[in-house]
Formats: structure tokens, C-alpha cells, sequence
């Protein structure tokens, strides 16, 4: 039988492995009877070679305790698929607002913590905070001034050929038209959202200095989805940061299996005819808004019948007509079987995005989904075509019926 260590030549050993004047392979044998792993070095190495090399090399990683990865892989995907969609229907309705091509695409999607995030921002910059309702917290929008200052020069009517990006805040005017910018990217973020769970963004706060928002502690673990803008000859960034408690809720909705099985559904044309056969029959309130004034309450509580209410309008003014409450046309009054009538004469300014918004996401649609054609290979003993022979057209007889 093996003779036992004793306290007092453990600690001579530990000392003696510590100081190097014992090598830990030198000490395998008493290590093992005494069941004590060296206190200095590596504790995998003495694990695998101070018991006699019985237990295998332990595989171990580096691990982040400031940075820990708290969304799966599959869940990271599944937030860049759903980005996607909101890239491209963005990128469709700043087309058609701008009138020009606008390309919106994800650039990358990671993990950071709230104070790395902060301070990789420029400054100052277009700095928004979005709200819902229907979750906890705050998550942030941010675009780049590289690209925000095209956008307005192109609102403002500007071409974007030489233009300059100052580094100063933005004005009250700069931020009423960025709002237009920023209102549609809501939208459609929350259209996005939809297929998680049915929330509202709205803009709650602008800021242009990233450094005074404090929206989640410094360390704590936030997605961020970085986009690509390109309008022309620009190019910028638009960045969305995302904390993980308000995204938390979601979590188990947010797999990439079930996220693609999503997009794969589609509806089935037996369904799609009852839906449209349903709408079809259901009433809308349609109306027609003559004019519009401004009254004060003292002059409103001295109406009397008799008296004449003007307004700005001309005689031969267009009224608006409104369809649930949304301008959609403008028309005149007139008589129709002796009942008032009134004759549709244009569509309203809002009508007309809209349907240049619509033609824009069909037509990135239909590009997205159909193959490209390819091109026609001449031949090379093809003789050439020979040119048509002009046609005469036959004059028409008298008298005949257009």
C-alpha cells in the first residue's frame, strides 16, 4: 500500500511546483495519491498530466462575460430576414416619395452592448427614438448625416452634385422634413413587426448628440441592424438598435425554422376570392367637403338663421372627397337627375403616392421573382434581315362611321 502525504508535505510539494524547482510531471505519482491538482499553470494541463493522463484534455472556449450572446444564431437570422423585407419595402416607398431610385439593403447584424454601440456613432447625427406601445422599452434609429443631407437637398430640389455635409446639428426646418423620412420608415417597421407580434412605432424623441441618450444601461446586450442607403451617387448607413428586453417577449416567436415556414405561406386563391367577394360587398362612407373655414366660439354662438359663413374658396373651387376619412379625389358640384352630384375631376396628392408607391413595390416585386431573360446569341451565318416594305394605308371611304 502506497504511503499517505501528510499536510505538511502537500504544501512542500504545492511550494516546490510553484517556485519551478519541481516539475509537475515530476510530481504525477504523489499528486495522484493525494488527489491535489498544483495550484500554478495551466489547470487543464495539470488535470490531464498530474493524474497519470487517466482523463482527456477538457476542449474549452473563451467566453465574454461583458459581451455574452444572449440571441441564438437562428434568432439572429431570423431578425435579418425580417429587416429585409422592411429594406425593401422602405427602400420601395422612398422611391416613389423622392422620385428617384433608393436602394435600402441589411450590411451587417450584431451583437453589441448599449456603450459600444453609442460610441461608435458619429456626432452629431439624426438620432431618433421609437416608441410601441405594446412593448417594454425604447429602441433607436440613426442615420447617417452622409446620407440624411442628400435626402433634403433632394426634398429641397437640389440635384446632389456638389454638395457639402456640414457638421452641425440640424435645424428645426431640416428636422420637419426628416420627420417625413423617418414617419415612413415607422411604418413600415411596424408592418415588419406585424409577423412577430402587432405593435405601432411612433417617433417619441430626436436627438443629435447619441452621448446624452441613456435608454438601457451601458453594458447592457443590444441588436444592431445596420443598412445601406444608396440615393444616386450617395451613399450612407441607417442603424437600428434594438435592447434585448424589449425584444425578449419575442423571443420564441423569433426562430429561423418557423420564420422562413412564415414566408413560404401563401394564401390560397379559394381563399383569396372569398376575401376579395367580402370586401367587395362592404360599405364605405364617402363624403365631399365643400369648403373649410375658422370660426371663434363667440362668433359661433352668434349664429342666427340668415347669416352667410365665407370662406377662401373660389365659386369655381374643386371640393375634396374623402373616402373613410382620406382625401382621395377632387371634383365638382353639379346636378344629376335632379339630385346633387358631384363629378370626380383629378386625384388628391396623396392618392398619387400612394399608387407611385404601390407601382414601385410591384415592380421591385416582379424583378425580385422573375428570372432574368437571357440574351438572344446571333448567328453567324445568319444573313442579314431585310428591311420591311412600307405599307400604305388605305384612305378611308366618306361618310364612314368613326
Amino acid at each position: 500500500m502506497a504511503d499517505l502525504l501528510d499536510q505538511s508535505e502537500i504544501d512542500a510539494l504545492l511550494s516546490a511546483v510553484d517556485s519551478g524547482a519541481m516539475q509537475p510531471a515530476a510530481a504525477a505519482a504523489p499528486a495522484a495519491t493525494a488527489q491535489t491538482a498544483p495550484r500554478g499553470g495551466d489547470p487543464f494541463a495539470s488535470v490531464a498530466g498530474g493524474f497519470g493522463g487517466g482523463l482527456p484534455v477538457l476542449e474549452h472556449s473563451l467566453y465574454d462575460f461583458k459581451r455574452p450572446e444572449r440571441v441564438s444564431k437562428d434568432q439572429m437570422r431570423a431578425l435579418e430576414a425580417l429587416h429585409e423585407g422592411f429594406g425593401r419595402n422602405f427602400g420601395a416607398s422612398l422611391s416613389g416619395y423622392l422620385r428617384t431610385i433608393v436602394e435600402v439593403s441589411v450590411a451587417h447584424l450584431e451583437q453589441l452592448t448599449y456603450s459600444e454601440f453609442i460610441h461608435s456613432l458619429p456626432n452629431p447625427t439624426c438620432f431618433n427614438l421609437l416608441k410601441a406601445e405594446q412593448l417594454d422599452g425604447q429602441i433607436c434609429l440613426e442615420i447617417s448625416p452622409l446620407i440624411i443631407y442628400p435626402i433634403i437637398d433632394r426634398l429641397l430640389g437640389g440635384s446632389n452634385a456638389d454638395l457639402f455635409i456640414p457638421q452641425r446639428p440640424l435645424t428645426q426646418i431640416e428636422q420637419r422634413l426628416v420627420e417625413r423620412i423617418t414617419d415612413r420608415a415607422t411604418t413600415h417597421l411596424s408592418e415588419a413587426w406585424h409577423a412577430l407580434t402587432p405593435v405601432t412605432f411612433t417617433i417619441q424623441d430626436f436627438e443629435s448628440n447619441p452621448q446624452l441618450v441613456q435608454i438601457v444601461p451601458p453594458n447592457e446586450t443590444v441588436v444592431v441592424v445596420g443598412f445601406e442607403l444608396k440615393l444616386g451617387n450617395r451613399a450612407g448607413t441607417m442603424s437600428l438598435c434594438i435592447p434585448y428586453n424589449v425584444i425578449e417577449p419575442v423571443m420564441t416567436k423569433l426562430t429561423a425554422n418557423t420564420w422562413f415556414t412564415y414566408q413560404r405561406k401563401s394564401v390560397g386563391d379559394d381563399l383569396g376570392k372569398r376575401l376579395r367577394k367580402k370586401i367587395g360587398t362592404a360599405p364605405v362612407q364617402v363624403r365631399a367637403v365643400l369648403a373649410e373655414t375658422t370660426l371663434r366660439v363667440s362668433e359661433l354662438l352668434g349664429l342666427q338663421v340668415g347669416d352667410i359663413i365665407t370662406t377662401d374658396k373660389p365659386t369655381d373651387g374643386e371640393a375634396t372627397i374623402e373616402v373613410e376619412g382620406r382625401n382621395k379625389f377632387h371634383g365638382q358640384l353639379g346636378k344629376w337627375r335632379g339630385t346633387r352630384a358631384i363629378r370626380i375631376t383629378r386625384a388628391t396628392k396623396e392618392e398619387l403616392e400612394a399608387k407611385a408607391l404601390r407601382e414601385a413595390q410591384e415592380a421591385v416585386a416582379a424583378a425580385m421573382n422573375s428570372p432574368a431573360a437571357p440574351a438572344p446569341t446571333p448567328k453567324p451565318d445568319a444573313a442579314p434581315a431585310k428591311p420591311a416594305a412600307p405599307v400604305k394605308a388605305a384612305p378611308a371611304k366618306a361618310g364612314a362611321k368613326r
